[in-house]
């Protein structure tokens, strides 16, 4: 599957534009959701080829959004790479946990999350 639209959730407009602007230069369209509940409804009317989510958000947190995501018919097939801060290995198990392909930690560095985009198309 060609990723080609990707759609990033961060409830920092700063993570967002540092994202966008990465995927920007590479080509992808970039759809994107401020909380975890507009990721959830933002995921089934863009149907992205790909979400990038952050975990600590207000209100539904990247985890439960991730889990419903992948747990619904309609988005399933989504693939979801968690990019956060948390980086302990008890975190990363239960991001994997709740459905996404791969895990990243904050700071973002270009060249991997490419790599795990390419691993995934």
């Amino acid at each position: 599957m060609a990723i080609s639209k990707v759609m990033v959730v961060d409830d920092s407009a700063t993570e967002r534009h540092v994202l966008g602007d990465i995927l920007g230069k590479k080509g992808f369209q970039v759809v994107y959701a401020e909380s975890g509940e507009q990721a959830v409804a933002t995921s089934k009317t863009e149907l992205p080829d790909l979400i990038l989510m952050d975990v600590v958000m207000p209100g539904l947190n990247g985890f439960q959004a991730t889990r419903a995501i992948t747990h619904d018919d309609a988005t399933k097939h989504i693939p979801i790479i968690i990019c956060t801060t948390k980086g302990q290995e008890t975190d990363k198990v239960w991001g994997l946990r709740q459905g996404a392909k791969d895990y990243v930690t904050k700071p973002i560095s270009a060249d991997e999350l490419l790599g795990k985009i390419a691993a995934l198309g």
